[in-house]
């Protein structure tokens, strides 16, 4: 049986909109209502985050709390290496999406000479930089941080000498390297992206599997076509951010984009996709039940959870080198 290491991360700092650091903890609300022992029977480490910014002027428009981005991303990325580096499997539980940044670190920290290819499952690309985001929110940020793709062409915003600063530091968490090739990247779902991000998908080809195609193919299918343009990778994680399942299942999410999937088609797709010998981590974030209802979001979501992670667990552990 696999064995995996359940890493939970409050960080909220790099979302638009406050109360994603609350949806772990709604996700054990939603545990303890269909009666699962998720949280008792397996390993949990809690990530310390640095919420406590929030309170704090914002220094930095084009990259918002930069500072705290960055030390959380070194947490992340540490506690992911140590998770690898004893044999476990990390399952990450995040709030905002930047942290995922700090988990592909710890990732390839751990691997530093394997070819690690990412599926991405939310309604955004996350490819902006400082010099083309148009909020400055982080958690937009993600995949331009481990792929080095600043894309200063598209540049809208002159960012300060101090947030540049920080952000070369960021993109040297874990590795002093890029950590992912962009056209290792594949998207499930996105169908909000922006300009800049669209030259980013033209240029290096990323293929971006459309909520039409799994509804037409099925989700089965559209996951084993994703691990499939993955093949020359030695490795691969996941990432599912909440936001890429449809906003009539639940508001619960801090930006909800309509014709998402639904929770059963979310839910094929990642069962499908972890028990691929490849994959090395899973991670799930952008929970937020102050903007839900009857926790209807965190339910889902841990449904989703609860039996991806049965599944990688059943399947047999093939040991990157």
């Amino acid at each position: 049986m696999n064995d995996i290491k359940v890493l939970t991360v409050r960080s909220e700092i790099a979302a638009g909109t406050r109360g994603a650091g609350m949806g772990i903890d709604a996700l054990i609300v939603a545990s303890l209502g269909q009666q699962s022992t998720f949280f008792n029977e397996n390993t949990i480490q809690n990530i310390d985050d640095v919420n406590n910014i929030l309170f704090k002027n914002n220094n930095f428009p084009n990259a918002k709390h930069i500072d705290g981005v960055l030390t959380m991303l070194k947490r992340v990325s540490n506690n992911t290496y140590d998770t690898l580096a004893s044999g476990q499997t990390p399952i990450v539980l995040a709030g905002d999406h930047s942290t995922a940044a700090g988990t592909i670190s710890g990732i390839k920290q751990a691997y530093p000479n394997q070819r690690l290819g990412v599926i991405w499952i939310d309604a955004h690309a996350d490819f902006h930089s400082p010099y083309t985001t148009p909020s400055g929110n982080m958690h937009g940020m993600p995949l331009s941080m481990v792929t080095y793709v600043d894309n200063t062409e598209e540049g809208v915003n002159s960012p300060s000498l101090e947030t540049v600063e920080y952000w070369e530091e960021i993109k040297q968490v874990g590795t002093k390297e890029a950590k992912v090739r962009p056209e290792d990247i594949v998207f499930i779902g996105v169908r909000d992206t922006e300009g800049p991000e669209d030259v980013i998908l033209d240029k290096f080809g990323i293929r971006n599997i459309s909520v039409d195609e799994v509804r037409k193919n099925g989700p089965e299918v559209m996951a084993n076509d994703a691990l499939n343009i993955l093949k020359e990778c030695d490795m691969i994680y996941i990432s599912f951010d909440v936001d890429s399942m449809d906003p009539t299942i639940s508001k619960g999410t801090g930006t909800p984009v309509a014709n998402g999937l639904t929770v059963e088609e979310a839910l094929a797709i990642n069962k499908t996709l972890v028990v691929d010998e490849k994959v090395v981590c899973w991670e799930m974030v952008e929970v937020n039940p102050t903007l839900d209802q009857n926790n209807i979001m965190a339910n889902n979501a841990f449904k989703i959870l609860n039996e991806t992670v049965k599944s990688l667990k059943g399947k047999s552990i093939s040991l990157v080198g």
